[in-house]
Order: C-alpha cells, then structure tokens, then sequence
C-alpha cells in the first residue's frame, strides 16, 4: 500500500511542480511585456505625445464602437445640464 502512495505524491508532485513552474514563466513573460510597454510609454513622452492620452484611447480601441457612442451621448448631455 504505501508502494502505490508514494507513487501516487511522486505524480501528483510532478504535476504540481509543472504548473507551479508554468505559472512562473508567465509571471516573468508578464514582467518583460509590462517593461516593453513602460518603455514605449517613455519613448512616446520623449517625443511630445500626452501619454495619458494615449493609455484613454488604447482602453477607447478595446471598447465597442456604440457603448464608446451612448457614454460620450451621456457625457454630453450632463455637461449640458450643468452648463459646460
């Protein structure tokens, strides 16, 4: 019996260490992704660009055409109501 129990750790060991090792890699996959955008990001700003602008219409590209249409709608019509 304890033949087939430690065969049984020595598995599920195995496949915990994988997906223990698999979650690391995309943690420092995430890490180099995050530094490239950083760096993006500052080379925009050295060449002049408002980088808060530009992170408003990477979410605005992510986003549906007419949910983007009905919020600016809504914005449109509260600034009205408050005489902007």
């Amino acid at each position: 019996m304890s033949d087939i129990t430690d065969t049984a750790s020595s598995v599920a060991g195995e496949e915990l260490r994988q997906f223990v090792e698999r979650y690391e890699r995309l943690e420092a996959e995430k890490k180099d992704i995050t530094e490239g955008q950083k760096e993006i990001m500052a080379e925009a700003k050295g060449r002049g660009y408002d980088t808060k602008v530009i992170r408003k219409v990477i979410a605005l590209r992510k986003r549906d055409a007419d949910d983007i249409a009905e919020e600016e709608a809504v914005l449109e019509m509260y600034k009205a109501a408050l005489g902007m």
